[in-house]
């Protein structure tokens, strides 16, 4: 997989918030090795996420289905659920393997992070990253 060296700069107030090209990586590394976990019979879609807390420590998820489908969970909410469980509450970025995230699980970053500083990674097939803002993926948030 190539990457190209990113150092994204976001202002918030007077905080800086840099991630680099390793970090990127390392987070899209992890989404893709995610997707293993998957349990998906029924759209055989896997899909992995490495979400990345402001202490640096990383939680993954992946999507579990469920033949009633609601109950289905994405693997972003996973990831977040996981961490927060855990006692997480702050966060600067998630990787997606590859997928947009669902309106659902946008709606769950918003509950958590602030949406102009919080960096969604898309890893696609290829293996090249599109990065968003939180507020780029849903601008019209519920708050």
């Amino acid at each position: 997989m190539e990457y190209l060296i990113l150092f994204i700069f976001h202002i918030l107030k007077t905080e800086v918030i840099e991630i680099n090209a390793e970090i990127i990586k390392k987070l899209a590394d992890t989404a893709i090795s995610a997707r293993e976990f998957s349990y998906s019979p029924y759209s055989n879609f896997k899909v992995g996420a490495a979400l990345l807390c402001d202490d640096d420590s990383i939680y993954t998820g992946c999507n579990i289905e469920n033949a009633a489908f609601s109950p289905t969970n994405c693997a972003e909410r996973t990831a977040f659920f996981k961490a927060v469980s855990e006692g997480k509450a702050s966060f600067k970025a998630i990787a997606v393997a590859h997928t947009y995230p669902c309106g659902v699980c946008l709606q769950v970053m918003t509950e958590f992070c602030e949406p102009e500083s919080f960096y969604v990674v898309i890893v696609e097939i290829d293996g090249n990253c599109k990065i968003h803002t939180l507020s780029e993926l849903l601008p019209k948030a519920f708050r």
